[in-house]
């Protein structure tokens, strides 16, 4: 939850301060991750712990972490970081309904009133958040982040779903090795295609289009900011994530992080002087408490860890 949390600080310093377009942040990031995580796999496949079904059911995951991360890092770059994270948590919706309909284990859910009850705090908190932002800051490029952190937070569900249903079996530093080393192909792809798309299309509000402005003008705090995003914010974050997903199931997992967005408003305050109305916070507080109202309708026991291959 901590290391999420901080994922929207390093974004949003990486786009404003140092003026690292979203796109090409992305490409560094995944790429000093994947390289992080490279040795792991290579030891990993000596060991015969790097099974060739593994390649193949990271592939979908893979997808939907793309399409995600691409999202997601855009509205950082377009909002505040705290507001972004609270509509962002929208997406406990989508991953609750998507575990009802996947997993049989988790179907208890839906069938308390609580569970309604919690959707409804959720869709009125984000709506709150939205239709209390004080007006003389609604631009076109806020309605665009607004519209990224919703389209953001669905994709997030089918990733959390997805790396439960395909890769949860197997150990969670070798599944999402793999799955860094694909995502950061998709992520430099996606940041040597950018330049070439007509501006009109590109979002106002981003920094210019430049992958390599970190060899040409960073300094040793935006190296520093850029490689522990990649460390805390990838590497460590999604591991632990699927560990969690692995032990608890998608559900709790992802209700756990409901909490993130409150850390990341605050840490926002302190570092950007971000400032939430009273209105906003009262609906994002709403919302956070819908999503821990929708978790406890479901009598949810921890899940017995798959026998797996060799962690180490």
């Amino acid at each position: 939850m901590l290391s999420w949390a901080s994922v929207p600080l390093f974004l949003r310093a990486l786009s404003v301060e140092h003026q690292l377009d979203p796109f090409s942040a992305n490409g560094w990031r995944y790429a000093i991750s994947a390289l992080f995580w490279l040795p792991f796999l290579i030891v990993a496949r000596g060991k015969g712990n790097l099974p060739n079904a593994l390649l193949k059911a990271a592939l979908i995951p893979t997808a939907f972490n793309i399409l995600g991360q691409t999202t997601f890092a855009l509205g950082p770059a377009l909002l505040e970081p705290g507001f972004f994270s609270f509509v962002f948590r929208v997406q406990i919706i989508f991953v609750t309904l998507g575990a009802y309909l996947l997993f049989p284990t988790e179907r208890s859910t839906l069938r308390s009133p609580r569970f309604w009850i919690g959707i409804a705090l959720v869709v009125l908190g984000s709506s709150g958040l939205i239709l209390f932002k004080p007006s003389t800051n609604v631009t076109v490029s806020s309605g665009v982040g607004i519209a990224v952190a919703l389209t953001s937070g669905v994709l997030f569900a089918g990733y959390g779903l997805s790396v439960r249903k395909f890769v949860s079996s197997y150990s969670p530093i070798v599944s999402f090795g793999v799955i860094c080393q694909f995502t950061a192909i998709g992520m430099l792809s996606v940041a040597g295609i950018m330049p070439s798309v007509d501006p009109a299309l590109v979002p106002e509000g981003l920094p210019p289009l430049d992958f390599t402005k970190p060899l040409t003008s960073f300094g040793p705090w935006a190296w520093t900011l850029l490689i522990c995003s990649a460390f805390i914010g990838i590497a460590i974050s999604h591991v632990t994530y699927y560990a969690s997903i692995r032990r608890l199931g998608v559900s709790l997992s992802m209700g756990i992080i409901q909490l993130q967005p409150i850390f990341t408003a605050v840490g926002s305050a302190i570092i950007f002087r971000e400032q939430l109305s009273i209105a906003q916070w009262s609906a994002g507080i709403v919302g956070v408490c819908g999503a821990v109202l929708m978790l406890s309708a479901g009598k949810h026991k921890p899940r017995e860890a798959p026998e797996t291959q060799d962690e180490h």
